[in-house]
Protein backbone atom coordinates (compact mmCIF):
# COMPACT_ATOMS: atom_id res chain seq x y z
CA UNK A 1 0.00 0.00 0.00
CA UNK A 2 1.28 3.47 -0.82
CA UNK A 3 1.98 6.09 1.82
CA UNK A 4 -0.84 8.21 0.43
CA UNK A 5 -3.23 5.24 0.66
CA UNK A 6 -2.23 4.57 4.27
CA UNK A 7 -2.71 8.22 5.22
CA UNK A 8 -6.13 8.37 3.58
CA UNK A 9 -7.22 5.24 5.38
CA UNK A 10 -6.06 6.67 8.71
CA UNK A 11 -7.90 9.96 8.07
CA UNK A 12 -11.11 8.12 7.23
CA UNK A 13 -10.82 6.06 10.40
CA UNK A 14 -10.15 9.15 12.55
CA UNK A 15 -13.09 11.03 11.06
CA UNK A 16 -15.32 8.03 11.72
CA UNK A 17 -14.26 7.92 15.37
CA UNK A 18 -15.08 11.59 15.80
CA UNK A 19 -18.41 11.46 13.99
CA UNK A 20 -20.00 8.13 14.92
CA UNK A 21 -21.70 8.72 18.22
CA UNK A 22 -24.40 6.29 17.05
CA UNK A 23 -21.85 3.48 17.12
CA UNK A 24 -21.65 3.63 20.88
CA UNK A 25 -23.78 1.06 22.74
CA UNK A 26 -24.68 3.78 25.25
CA UNK A 27 -26.29 6.04 22.66
CA UNK A 28 -29.96 5.96 21.71
CA UNK A 29 -30.87 4.13 18.54
CA UNK A 30 -31.78 6.10 15.44
CA UNK A 31 -34.82 5.54 13.26
CA UNK A 32 -34.12 7.59 10.16
CA UNK A 33 -36.74 10.09 9.05
CA UNK A 34 -35.41 10.19 5.53
CA UNK A 35 -38.30 10.35 3.04
CA UNK A 36 -37.98 7.96 0.11
CA UNK A 37 -40.23 6.28 -2.46
CA UNK A 38 -42.18 3.53 -0.71
CA UNK A 39 -44.13 2.19 -3.69
CA UNK A 40 -43.13 -1.15 -5.16
CA UNK A 41 -40.57 -0.84 -7.91
CA UNK A 42 -40.95 -2.02 -11.51
CA UNK A 43 -38.95 -4.81 -13.09
CA UNK A 44 -36.74 -4.00 -16.04
CA UNK A 45 -38.46 -5.12 -19.28
CA UNK A 46 -36.95 -8.18 -20.93
CA UNK A 47 -35.79 -6.04 -23.87
CA UNK A 48 -34.01 -3.52 -21.64
CA UNK A 49 -30.37 -3.14 -22.64
CA UNK A 50 -29.18 -4.24 -19.19
CA UNK A 51 -30.96 -7.61 -19.28
CA UNK A 52 -31.72 -8.53 -22.89
CA UNK A 53 -30.16 -11.58 -24.52
CA UNK A 54 -27.23 -11.15 -26.92
CA UNK A 55 -28.15 -11.21 -30.60
CA UNK A 56 -25.15 -13.28 -31.76
CA UNK A 57 -25.70 -17.01 -32.18
CA UNK A 58 -24.67 -18.96 -29.07
CA UNK A 59 -22.76 -16.04 -27.55
CA UNK A 60 -21.63 -16.69 -23.95
CA UNK A 61 -23.86 -14.80 -21.53
CA UNK A 62 -24.75 -14.58 -17.85
CA UNK A 63 -21.06 -14.78 -16.93
CA UNK A 64 -20.27 -14.86 -13.23
CA UNK A 65 -17.53 -16.13 -10.95
CA UNK A 66 -17.40 -17.55 -7.44
CA UNK A 67 -14.48 -18.48 -5.25
CA UNK A 68 -13.67 -22.08 -6.11
CA UNK A 69 -12.03 -23.46 -2.98
CA UNK A 70 -11.63 -22.84 0.73
CA UNK A 71 -8.27 -21.06 0.56
CA UNK A 72 -8.90 -18.60 -2.28
CA UNK A 73 -6.62 -20.05 -4.97
CA UNK A 74 -9.40 -21.29 -7.26
CA UNK A 75 -12.27 -19.65 -9.16
CA UNK A 76 -15.49 -21.12 -10.55
CA UNK A 77 -16.34 -19.56 -13.92
CA UNK A 78 -19.98 -19.98 -14.97
CA UNK A 79 -21.81 -18.93 -18.11
CA UNK A 80 -24.68 -19.90 -20.42
CA UNK A 81 -24.82 -20.65 -24.13
CA UNK A 82 -28.39 -20.60 -25.35
CA UNK A 83 -28.37 -22.54 -28.61
CA UNK A 84 -25.88 -25.41 -28.16
CA UNK A 85 -23.16 -26.41 -25.70
CA UNK A 86 -20.46 -24.84 -27.85
CA UNK A 87 -16.89 -24.46 -26.64
CA UNK A 88 -16.59 -25.36 -22.96
CA UNK A 89 -13.04 -24.09 -22.56
CA UNK A 90 -11.91 -21.25 -20.31
CA UNK A 91 -8.60 -19.79 -21.49
CA UNK A 92 -6.69 -17.85 -18.87
CA UNK A 93 -3.40 -16.17 -18.09
CA UNK A 94 -1.80 -13.10 -16.52
CA UNK A 95 -1.54 -11.15 -19.78
CA UNK A 96 -4.61 -10.11 -21.72
CA UNK A 97 -4.91 -12.06 -24.97
CA UNK A 98 -1.96 -14.28 -24.08
CA UNK A 99 -3.65 -17.37 -22.72
CA UNK A 100 -1.18 -20.12 -21.96
CA UNK A 101 -3.53 -22.41 -20.07
CA UNK A 102 -7.10 -23.62 -20.28
CA UNK A 103 -9.62 -25.71 -18.38
CA UNK A 104 -12.69 -27.49 -19.68
CA UNK A 105 -15.85 -27.34 -17.63
CA UNK A 106 -19.10 -29.24 -17.57
CA UNK A 107 -22.32 -28.14 -19.32
CA UNK A 108 -25.92 -29.18 -18.80
CA UNK A 109 -29.44 -27.78 -18.92
CA UNK A 110 -32.46 -28.15 -16.65
CA UNK A 111 -36.23 -27.91 -17.05
CA UNK A 112 -38.69 -26.18 -14.77
CA UNK A 113 -42.39 -26.59 -15.58
CA UNK A 114 -42.67 -25.18 -19.15
CA UNK A 115 -39.15 -23.73 -19.30
CA UNK A 116 -35.90 -25.30 -20.48
CA UNK A 117 -32.64 -23.51 -19.75
CA UNK A 118 -29.78 -22.91 -22.10
CA UNK A 119 -26.55 -24.84 -21.57
CA UNK A 120 -25.11 -23.86 -18.20
CA UNK A 121 -21.32 -24.14 -18.00
CA UNK A 122 -19.20 -24.38 -14.85
CA UNK A 123 -15.40 -24.59 -14.99
CA UNK A 124 -12.93 -24.48 -12.10
CA UNK A 125 -9.59 -22.70 -12.47
CA UNK A 126 -7.28 -23.86 -9.68
CA UNK A 127 -3.69 -23.36 -8.57
CA UNK A 128 -3.88 -19.57 -8.81
CA UNK A 129 -1.49 -17.16 -7.11
CA UNK A 130 -2.73 -14.83 -4.40
CA UNK A 131 -3.34 -11.14 -5.11
CA UNK A 132 -2.89 -11.52 -8.85
CA UNK A 133 -4.89 -10.27 -11.82
CA UNK A 134 -5.90 -12.99 -14.27
CA UNK A 135 -7.56 -12.54 -17.64
CA UNK A 136 -9.90 -15.19 -18.99
CA UNK A 137 -11.77 -15.82 -22.22
CA UNK A 138 -14.83 -17.96 -23.03
CA UNK A 139 -16.48 -18.73 -26.33
CA UNK A 140 -14.76 -18.92 -29.70
CA UNK A 141 -14.61 -17.06 -32.97
CA UNK A 142 -16.65 -13.88 -33.26
CA UNK A 143 -18.49 -14.57 -29.98
CA UNK A 144 -15.38 -14.93 -27.82
CA UNK A 145 -15.57 -12.74 -24.70
CA UNK A 146 -12.79 -11.64 -22.34
CA UNK A 147 -12.93 -10.72 -18.66
CA UNK A 148 -10.57 -10.51 -15.69
CA UNK A 149 -10.52 -11.02 -11.93
CA UNK A 150 -8.10 -10.45 -9.06
CA UNK A 151 -7.47 -13.24 -6.58
CA UNK A 152 -7.64 -12.37 -2.87
CA UNK A 153 -4.53 -11.55 -0.86
CA UNK A 154 -3.06 -14.38 1.16
CA UNK A 155 -4.76 -14.72 4.52
CA UNK A 156 -2.59 -13.09 7.15
CA UNK A 157 -3.16 -11.25 10.41
CA UNK A 158 -3.10 -7.68 9.12
CA UNK A 159 -4.27 -8.13 5.54
CA UNK A 160 -6.78 -5.49 4.45
CA UNK A 161 -9.76 -6.20 2.19
CA UNK A 162 -13.05 -4.56 1.19
CA UNK A 163 -16.34 -6.43 0.76
CA UNK A 164 -19.54 -5.15 -0.76
CA UNK A 165 -22.75 -6.32 0.90
CA UNK A 166 -26.03 -6.66 -1.03
CA UNK A 167 -29.28 -8.50 -0.42
CA UNK A 168 -32.73 -9.02 -1.93
CA UNK A 169 -31.66 -7.43 -5.19
CA UNK A 170 -34.21 -8.44 -7.79
CA UNK A 171 -34.12 -6.79 -11.22
CA UNK A 172 -36.01 -3.53 -11.01
CA UNK A 173 -34.90 -0.03 -11.92
CA UNK A 174 -34.01 0.34 -8.23
CA UNK A 175 -31.96 -2.86 -8.43
CA UNK A 176 -30.04 -1.35 -11.32
CA UNK A 177 -29.39 1.77 -9.26
CA UNK A 178 -28.06 -0.36 -6.38
CA UNK A 179 -25.79 -2.26 -8.73
CA UNK A 180 -24.46 0.90 -10.39
CA UNK A 181 -23.81 2.52 -7.02
CA UNK A 182 -21.94 -0.55 -5.82
CA UNK A 183 -19.82 -0.77 -8.97
CA UNK A 184 -18.53 2.72 -8.26
CA UNK A 185 -17.34 1.65 -4.81
CA UNK A 186 -14.09 0.10 -3.61
CA UNK A 187 -15.66 -3.33 -3.06
CA UNK A 188 -13.46 -6.27 -4.14
CA UNK A 189 -16.11 -8.99 -3.86
CA UNK A 190 -19.77 -9.16 -2.89
CA UNK A 191 -21.29 -10.83 0.16
CA UNK A 192 -24.80 -11.56 -1.08
CA UNK A 193 -27.36 -12.48 1.59
CA UNK A 194 -30.03 -14.12 -0.54
CA UNK A 195 -33.10 -13.47 -2.71
CA UNK A 196 -31.57 -13.06 -6.15
CA UNK A 197 -33.87 -12.85 -9.16
CA UNK A 198 -37.43 -12.88 -7.74
CA UNK A 199 -38.40 -15.06 -10.70
CA UNK A 200 -40.88 -16.75 -8.39
CA UNK A 201 -43.01 -13.60 -8.30
CA UNK A 202 -44.03 -14.40 -11.89
CA UNK A 203 -46.61 -17.01 -12.94
CA UNK A 204 -45.14 -20.52 -12.80
CA UNK A 205 -41.90 -19.00 -11.48
CA UNK A 206 -40.98 -17.84 -14.95
CA UNK A 207 -37.34 -18.92 -15.22
CA UNK A 208 -36.68 -16.50 -18.05
CA UNK A 209 -36.32 -14.04 -15.20
CA UNK A 210 -33.38 -16.06 -13.91
CA UNK A 211 -31.73 -15.41 -17.29
CA UNK A 212 -32.43 -11.68 -17.21
CA UNK A 213 -31.15 -11.36 -13.63
CA UNK A 214 -27.93 -13.15 -14.44
CA UNK A 215 -27.36 -10.80 -17.36
CA UNK A 216 -28.07 -7.81 -15.09
CA UNK A 217 -25.32 -8.69 -12.61
CA UNK A 218 -22.74 -9.78 -15.20
CA UNK A 219 -20.95 -6.36 -15.35
CA UNK A 220 -19.97 -6.94 -11.72
CA UNK A 221 -20.15 -10.70 -11.19
CA UNK A 222 -17.95 -11.58 -14.19
CA UNK A 223 -15.09 -9.58 -12.67
CA UNK A 224 -15.37 -10.28 -8.94
CA UNK A 225 -16.92 -13.16 -7.01
CA UNK A 226 -20.37 -12.88 -5.52
CA UNK A 227 -20.39 -15.05 -2.38
CA UNK A 228 -23.97 -16.26 -2.50
CA UNK A 229 -26.52 -17.16 0.16
CA UNK A 230 -29.86 -18.81 -0.68
CA UNK A 231 -33.06 -17.05 0.41
CA UNK A 232 -36.75 -17.93 0.33
CA UNK A 233 -37.09 -16.69 -3.25
CA UNK A 234 -34.58 -19.35 -4.31
CA UNK A 235 -36.77 -22.21 -3.05
CA UNK A 236 -38.82 -22.44 -6.28
CA UNK A 237 -40.98 -25.18 -4.79
CA UNK A 238 -44.09 -25.78 -6.94
CA UNK A 239 -45.42 -29.28 -6.17
CA UNK A 240 -48.79 -28.48 -7.74
CA UNK A 241 -46.96 -28.23 -11.08
CA UNK A 242 -44.60 -31.13 -10.53
CA UNK A 243 -41.63 -29.11 -9.25
CA UNK A 244 -40.78 -30.83 -5.98
CA UNK A 245 -37.01 -30.24 -5.72
CA UNK A 246 -36.28 -27.09 -3.67
CA UNK A 247 -33.62 -24.68 -4.96
CA UNK A 248 -33.56 -26.37 -8.38
CA UNK A 249 -32.84 -23.31 -10.60
CA UNK A 250 -30.47 -21.80 -8.02
CA UNK A 251 -28.28 -24.88 -7.57
CA UNK A 252 -28.10 -25.52 -11.31
CA UNK A 253 -27.05 -21.96 -12.11
CA UNK A 254 -24.78 -21.10 -9.19
CA UNK A 255 -22.04 -23.39 -7.90
CA UNK A 256 -20.31 -22.97 -4.55
CA UNK A 257 -17.13 -24.65 -3.21
CA UNK A 258 -19.01 -26.47 -0.48
CA UNK A 259 -17.00 -29.68 -0.61
CA UNK A 260 -13.75 -27.84 0.14
CA UNK A 261 -15.19 -26.82 3.52
CA UNK A 262 -16.43 -30.38 4.21
CA UNK A 263 -20.06 -29.43 3.66
CA UNK A 264 -22.57 -31.89 2.25
CA UNK A 265 -24.73 -29.21 0.62
CA UNK A 266 -24.07 -26.23 -1.69
CA UNK A 267 -26.44 -24.22 0.51
CA UNK A 268 -24.04 -23.99 3.44
CA UNK A 269 -20.28 -23.63 3.12
CA UNK A 270 -17.32 -21.54 4.22
CA UNK A 271 -14.33 -19.88 2.58
CA UNK A 272 -11.29 -17.87 3.54
CA UNK A 273 -10.93 -14.61 1.67
CA UNK A 274 -8.09 -12.34 2.69
CA UNK A 275 -8.40 -11.50 6.38
CA UNK A 276 -11.81 -13.11 6.82
CA UNK A 277 -13.41 -16.51 7.14
CA UNK A 278 -16.91 -16.34 5.74
CA UNK A 279 -19.53 -18.85 6.85
CA UNK A 280 -22.68 -19.12 4.74
CA UNK A 281 -25.79 -20.64 6.34
CA UNK A 282 -29.13 -21.74 4.88
CA UNK A 283 -32.19 -20.33 6.64
CA UNK A 284 -34.48 -22.67 4.68
CA UNK A 285 -32.70 -25.96 5.30
CA UNK A 286 -32.91 -28.04 8.46
CA UNK A 287 -30.69 -26.59 11.19
CA UNK A 288 -31.86 -28.27 14.38
CA UNK A 289 -29.54 -30.25 16.61
CA UNK A 290 -28.09 -33.36 14.91
CA UNK A 291 -28.92 -32.11 11.39
CA UNK A 292 -26.15 -31.94 8.77
CA UNK A 293 -26.08 -28.12 8.82
CA UNK A 294 -25.87 -28.02 12.62
CA UNK A 295 -22.99 -30.50 12.75
CA UNK A 296 -21.19 -28.79 9.91
CA UNK A 297 -21.44 -25.33 11.51
CA UNK A 298 -19.79 -26.50 14.72
CA UNK A 299 -16.95 -28.09 12.74
CA UNK A 300 -16.57 -24.98 10.56
CA UNK A 301 -16.33 -22.69 13.60
CA UNK A 302 -13.72 -24.92 15.23
CA UNK A 303 -11.68 -24.91 12.02
CA UNK A 304 -11.17 -21.13 11.99
CA UNK A 305 -7.68 -19.91 12.96
CA UNK A 306 -8.04 -16.28 14.04
CA UNK A 307 -4.26 -15.84 13.76
CA UNK A 308 -4.63 -16.38 10.01
CA UNK A 309 -8.11 -14.98 9.33
CA UNK A 310 -8.75 -12.64 12.27
CA UNK A 311 -12.25 -11.74 11.05
CA UNK A 312 -15.19 -14.13 11.24
CA UNK A 313 -18.28 -13.20 9.19
CA UNK A 314 -21.56 -15.12 8.96
CA UNK A 315 -24.09 -14.78 6.13
CA UNK A 316 -27.71 -15.92 6.29
CA UNK A 317 -30.99 -14.80 4.79
CA UNK A 318 -33.45 -14.53 7.69
CA UNK A 319 -32.16 -12.10 10.34
CA UNK A 320 -31.73 -13.23 13.93
CA UNK A 321 -32.27 -9.64 15.12
CA UNK A 322 -34.82 -7.45 13.35
CA UNK A 323 -36.97 -4.63 14.76
CA UNK A 324 -38.89 -4.10 11.51
CA UNK A 325 -42.54 -5.16 11.45
CA UNK A 326 -41.91 -7.29 8.36
CA UNK A 327 -40.68 -10.81 9.13
CA UNK A 328 -40.51 -9.89 12.80
CA UNK A 329 -39.35 -12.86 14.90
CA UNK A 330 -38.99 -15.21 11.92
CA UNK A 331 -35.33 -15.77 12.74
CA UNK A 332 -36.02 -16.78 16.34
CA UNK A 333 -35.78 -20.58 15.81
CA UNK A 334 -32.29 -20.29 14.29
CA UNK A 335 -31.24 -17.70 16.88
CA UNK A 336 -32.20 -20.01 19.76
CA UNK A 337 -30.10 -22.83 18.29
CA UNK A 338 -27.12 -21.03 16.72
CA UNK A 339 -26.59 -17.80 18.68
CA UNK A 340 -24.73 -19.52 21.51
CA UNK A 341 -22.10 -20.67 19.03
CA UNK A 342 -21.84 -17.26 17.33
CA UNK A 343 -21.06 -15.73 20.72
CA UNK A 344 -18.79 -18.53 21.89
CA UNK A 345 -16.62 -18.40 18.77
CA UNK A 346 -16.64 -14.59 18.74
CA UNK A 347 -18.23 -13.97 15.36
CA UNK A 348 -17.65 -10.33 14.44
CA UNK A 349 -20.62 -9.52 12.22
CA UNK A 350 -23.68 -11.35 10.92
CA UNK A 351 -25.22 -10.12 7.65
CA UNK A 352 -28.80 -11.01 6.70
CA UNK A 353 -31.50 -9.90 4.27
CA UNK A 354 -35.19 -10.86 3.94
CA UNK A 355 -36.44 -7.57 5.42
CA UNK A 356 -36.50 -4.93 2.69
CA UNK A 357 -34.86 -2.25 4.77
CA UNK A 358 -31.54 -1.53 6.46
CA UNK A 359 -30.77 -1.99 10.14
CA UNK A 360 -27.57 -2.16 12.16
CA UNK A 361 -27.48 -3.33 15.77
CA UNK A 362 -25.07 -2.69 18.57
CA UNK A 363 -23.05 -5.78 19.55
CA UNK A 364 -25.81 -7.87 21.13
CA UNK A 365 -26.65 -11.31 22.47
CA UNK A 366 -29.51 -13.07 24.21
CA UNK A 367 -27.85 -16.35 25.10
CA UNK A 368 -28.86 -16.10 28.75
CA UNK A 369 -32.55 -16.62 27.88
CA UNK A 370 -34.44 -19.83 28.56
CA UNK A 371 -38.10 -20.54 29.22
CA UNK A 372 -37.42 -21.24 32.89
CA UNK A 373 -35.48 -18.16 33.97
CA UNK A 374 -37.62 -15.79 31.91
CA UNK A 375 -34.65 -13.58 31.08
CA UNK A 376 -35.52 -12.43 27.58
CA UNK A 377 -33.95 -9.00 27.14
CA UNK A 378 -31.06 -8.90 24.66
CA UNK A 379 -27.90 -7.51 26.23
CA UNK A 380 -25.65 -5.02 24.46
CA UNK A 381 -22.15 -6.44 24.97
CA UNK A 382 -18.97 -5.59 23.05
CA UNK A 383 -17.98 -9.27 22.96
CA UNK A 384 -21.06 -10.19 20.91
CA UNK A 385 -21.64 -9.94 17.15
CA UNK A 386 -23.01 -6.92 15.32
CA UNK A 387 -26.07 -7.85 13.25
CA UNK A 388 -26.74 -6.02 9.99
CA UNK A 389 -29.94 -6.44 7.98
CA UNK A 390 -29.41 -5.34 4.40
CA UNK A 391 -32.31 -6.74 2.38
CA UNK A 392 -32.66 -3.41 0.61
CA UNK A 393 -31.26 -4.20 -2.84
CA UNK A 394 -34.27 -2.91 -4.78
CA UNK A 395 -36.56 -5.85 -5.50
CA UNK A 396 -40.07 -5.74 -6.98
CA UNK A 397 -41.84 -6.21 -3.63
CA UNK A 398 -40.81 -2.75 -2.42
CA UNK A 399 -39.60 -1.52 0.95
CA UNK A 400 -40.45 -2.67 4.46
CA UNK A 401 -41.49 0.71 5.78
CA UNK A 402 -43.02 -0.13 9.17
CA UNK A 403 -40.75 -0.50 12.19
CA UNK A 404 -41.71 -1.71 15.64
CA UNK A 405 -42.07 0.94 18.35
CA UNK A 406 -40.35 1.85 20.54
CA UNK A 407 -37.02 1.14 18.90
CA UNK A 408 -35.31 -1.80 20.60
CA UNK A 409 -32.31 -0.96 22.79
CA UNK A 410 -30.09 -3.21 20.68
CA UNK A 411 -30.96 -1.35 17.45
CA UNK A 412 -28.43 1.34 16.55
CA UNK A 413 -29.76 2.60 13.19
CA UNK A 414 -32.59 1.67 10.85
CA UNK A 415 -34.03 3.04 7.64
CA UNK A 416 -36.30 1.81 4.85
CA UNK A 417 -34.38 2.76 1.71
CA UNK A 418 -32.72 0.85 -1.09
CA UNK A 419 -28.93 0.67 -1.03
CA UNK A 420 -25.83 -1.43 -0.37
CA UNK A 421 -23.12 -1.80 2.26
CA UNK A 422 -19.31 -1.71 2.29
CA UNK A 423 -17.22 -3.56 4.89
CA UNK A 424 -13.66 -2.24 4.81
CA UNK A 425 -11.41 -4.47 6.93
CA UNK A 426 -8.42 -2.32 7.79
CA UNK A 427 -6.35 -4.53 10.10
CA UNK A 428 -6.87 -7.37 12.57
CA UNK A 429 -8.60 -5.19 15.17
CA UNK A 430 -10.94 -2.80 13.31
CA UNK A 431 -13.20 -2.64 10.27
CA UNK A 432 -15.19 0.29 8.94
CA UNK A 433 -18.75 -0.37 7.75
CA UNK A 434 -20.76 2.09 5.67
CA UNK A 435 -24.28 1.92 4.25
CA UNK A 436 -25.09 3.83 1.07
CA UNK A 437 -28.64 4.67 -0.01
CA UNK A 438 -29.34 4.89 -3.72
CA UNK A 439 -30.62 8.45 -3.57
CA UNK A 440 -27.20 9.75 -2.52
CA UNK A 441 -23.92 10.01 -4.36
CA UNK A 442 -21.87 6.82 -4.47
CA UNK A 443 -19.39 7.96 -1.82
CA UNK A 444 -21.97 9.33 0.64
CA UNK A 445 -22.56 7.14 3.71
CA UNK A 446 -26.05 7.34 5.22
CA UNK A 447 -24.87 5.23 8.18
CA UNK A 448 -21.44 4.13 9.31
CA UNK A 449 -19.74 2.44 12.23
CA UNK A 450 -16.39 1.14 13.36
CA UNK A 451 -16.63 -2.58 14.14
CA UNK A 452 -14.17 -3.94 16.67
CA UNK A 453 -12.85 -7.45 16.21
CA UNK A 454 -14.37 -9.64 18.93
CA UNK A 455 -11.41 -12.01 19.14
CA UNK A 456 -8.62 -9.43 19.14
CA UNK A 457 -10.26 -6.62 21.13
Amino acid sequence: MSTMGSSSRAIVCLCAILMLSSASPNSAGITSRYVRKLAASEDLPEDNAHVKAPEEYNAPQQVHIHQGDYEGTAVIVSWVTQDEPGDGKVLYGQAQGNYTTFVIGEAYSYSFYNYTSGFIHHAVISGLQFDTRYFYAIGSGNVSREFWFITPPESKLDTSYTFGVIGDLGQTFDSLSTLEHYMNSSGQSVLFVGDLSYADTYPFHNNIRWDTWSRLIEPSAAFQPWILTAGNHELDFLPEFGETIPFKPYTHRFHTPFRSSNSTSPLWYSIKRGPATIIVLSSYSAFGKYTPQYKWLLAALRRVDRNVTPWLIVLMHTPLYNSNSDHYYEGEPMRVIFEQFLVEYKVDVVFAGHVHAYERTHPVSNVQYDIVNGQCNPLVAESSPVYIVIGDGGNIEGLSAESTRPQADYSAFREASFGHGILDIQNHTHAFFTWHRNQDGEKVAADSAIISNKFWS
